[in-house]
Formats: structure tokens, C-alpha cells, sequence
């Protein structure tokens, strides 16, 4: 078996390359148009250009919690969810989410980061567990602090509905 050995230049080095991609795939983003801040209809935050990727995402982080009948208002409930939590979010939050979901819409960089070349609604399940399991293995400290932010708004999102907690245990907030 053959050792491994990662010097600080070379760890830095891929920091730095990395944050740089990241950079300026965001301008890009932005740019293009990419980023838009309008959010889509009947949403506080949430663009158009969001909607795609959580849509592909949330079924397979929810796969085992719902039942697959269940799914789509499952799904949409938690996109309205996310989109809640997202307009209490503060500024410099808000916006570092928008650049994550930036990253993970525009085609040049959801490619090389995620291994999904196509869109998203033509993403497979496998295909999104590989991704979440690239950005959670990743030496990158970025894509591992993308993929912990999307668990954690996810599951922010999920456990908020009445429907979750049962399936955890939990009877719900007491009466007042």
C-alpha cells in the first residue's frame, strides 16, 4: 500500500485553486444573470433557478422519512419551508446560500463540482447520493461546509412539519 503524503503548499494550493473557481463562478453567476435576486412565484427568496436542484435533492434526503406516495407534497411543503427559514436568514447568510445554489445551478460549474453534467431534473437518485457523498468526502473544507449547509437546510426544513415528528417520536410542541 503507498502512503499518502500532503504538504501544507499542496493543501493550501487546492484552497486557494478552489476558492478561486468558486469565485468566479459566482461572478459568472452573476453575470450571466444566473443569480437574479427576483424570487420566483410564490416564493420570499427562492428563484426559479433554485427550484430544479431542491426539487431533485430533497426525495433523496427524505427517502426513508416519507412514503414515496407521499413525496411530492412532501417535497413541495419543505421547498415552502426552506423558503421561510431563507427570508429570516441575516444578510451575509442569505447571501452566501444564494451562492452556493448559484454554484449548483449554472451548468459550468454543477459539472465539474458535482459529477451532474446535465440538469438537475434529469439528475438520478444515484446520481445525487455520488454528489452528496463527493461534497461530503471532499478535501476541499468548501464543497464539505456546502454539503453540511445543504443537510442542515434541509433538515431545518423537514422537522419543522408536523408530519416528521412522528416518524422521530415526537409529539409535537405542548399545548399552552
Amino acid at each position: 500500500m503507498t502512503d499518502i503524503v500532503i504538504s501544507r503548499r499542496s493543501v493550501l494550493k487546492t484552497g486557494l485553486f478552489g476558492t478561486a473557481f468558486l469565485a468566479t463562478a459566482g461572478l459568472s453567476a452573476s453575470l450571466s444573470g444566473c443569480s437574479a435576486s427576483t424570487p420566483a412565484s410564490g416564493y420570499l427568496v427562492l428563484r426559479q433557478s433554485d427550484l430544479p436542484f431542491l426539487r431533485a435533492l430533497l426525495p433523496v434526503m427524505l427517502h426513508g422519512a416519507v412514503d414515496s406516495a407521499r413525496m411530492p407534497e412532501a417535497v413541495a411543503a419543505t421547498v415552502q419551508n426552506l423558503d421561510r427559514n431563507l427570508a429570516h436568514f441575516s444578510p451575509e447568510m442569505l447571501k452566501l446560500t444564494v451562492q452556493l445554489f448559484d454554484v449548483l445551478a449554472l451548468p459550468l460549474t454543477r459539472g465539474p463540482l458535482t459529477g451532474i453534467w446535465g440538469s438537475w431534473d434529469n439528475a438520478s437518485a444515484a446520481d445525487i447520493r455520488a454528489f452528496l457523498a463527493r461534497w461530503e468526502d471532499s478535501y476541499l473544507d468548501l464543497l464539505r461546509m456546502g454539503h453540511s449547509s445543504l443537510v442542515q437546510l434541509v433538515m431545518m426544513a423537514w422537522y419543522a412539519r408536523p408530519e416528521a415528528w412522528a416518524r422521530c417520536g415526537y409529539p409535537g410542541p405542548p399545548t399552552v
